[in-house]
């Protein structure tokens, strides 16, 4: 990566229109089908539509990064106790481009600013087992078994907020 990339800025904001939203789904692509060979068919699914998304955008517009989260029912049936006030963090993907950046962090501070708005106590995540201490840094606990999703190792992990 080049010294002016490293210095890039960037805002992370809500993806709230559907220029954005696009913008999200196609880090996404490159991201986990593209590089992790995931299954196009499983990286979308029905809770994309209520979702929050969140977008980092360099200045210039090329979007760098993506994450969502989900809450209330979607988000129960995904933590590990079913518990409705608990937002679960997830498609946290950031382009190969912005890597190093800090634009990871910066949006699982934004998902966790969204958790907090919609007055949740506690953000969950399925982390792949990777990047278990980029989320330890960011104050997450891992718990459970190590366990395969789209064919990748991961780990349950929170954050109280």
């Amino acid at each position: 990566m080049s010294a002016p990339e490293r210095t890039l800025s960037y805002e992370v904001r809500l993806a709230e229109d559907l220029g954005d939203r696009e913008a999200c789904f196609a880090v996404r692509k490159d991201v986990f089908v593209g590089e992790q060979k995931v299954p196009e068919d499983i990286e979308y699914d029905v809770h994309d539509a209520d979702a929050v998304h969140v977008l980092a955008v360099r200045e210039d517009g090329v979007p760098l990064g993506t994450g969502r989260l989900l809450h209330g029912a979607a988000a129960a049936a995904k933590n590990g106790d079913g518990d409705p006030s608990v937002g679960s963090l997830g498609r946290l993907a950031v382009t190969a481009r912005a890597r190093g950046l800090g634009v990871g962090a910066a949006l699982v501070r934004a998902v966790e600013e969204a958790a907090r708005a919609r007055g949740l106590t506690a953000v969950d995540l399925h982390a792949q087992t990777h990047a278990l201490g980029f989320y330890e840094r960011l104050g997450y606990e891992a718990y459970g078994p190590e366990f395969p999703d789209a064919g990748i190792p991961h780990r349950a992990m929170r954050r109280a907020l």
